[in-house]
């Protein structure tokens, strides 16, 4: 069955970049709507961005539009977030899924039918 790991995460200053990575391992992610999430301390978790399998449009939160970048590789069948121009306001634990449907709702994101969460990576934007 599928299984997401993330990597990539750290400590950055503002301003900075880090780039994401989700590799998936016993399916594949070309059959699933797949983006990233985010959890900050004390908040809920929120959709950060998400890709169409069906006809690979991303879509993305207020938030994060204009600098962040989803991205999908189906031959190393792993996803990535580039992530720039940070700010502390960035900082939480990041999150990949896969689903069944990506969708915008009001200045978010969200996957419909979540099959399969990763086990997140930290991302701390501070000077």
């Amino acid at each position: 069955q599928l299984q997401l790991v993330e990597s990539g995460g750290g400590l950055v200053q503002p301003g900075g970049s880090l780039r994401l990575s989700c590799a998936a391992s016993g399916s594949t992610l070309d059959g699933y709507d797949i983006g990233w999430f985010r959890q900050a301390p004390g908040k809920e978790r929120e959709g950060v961005s998400c890709i169409s399998t069906y006809n690979g449009r991303p879509k993305y939160a207020d938030l994060v539009k204009g600098r962040f970048t989803i991205s999908r590789d189906n031959a190393k069948n792993t996803m990535y977030l580039e992530m720039n121009s940070l700010k502390p306001e960035d900082t939480a634990v990041y999150y990949c899924a896969a689903g069944s449907d990506c969708d915008t709702l009001h200045a978010t994101v969200l996957i419909r039918g979540i099959y399969r969460w990763g086990q997140g990576t930290q991302v701390t934007v501070s000077s």
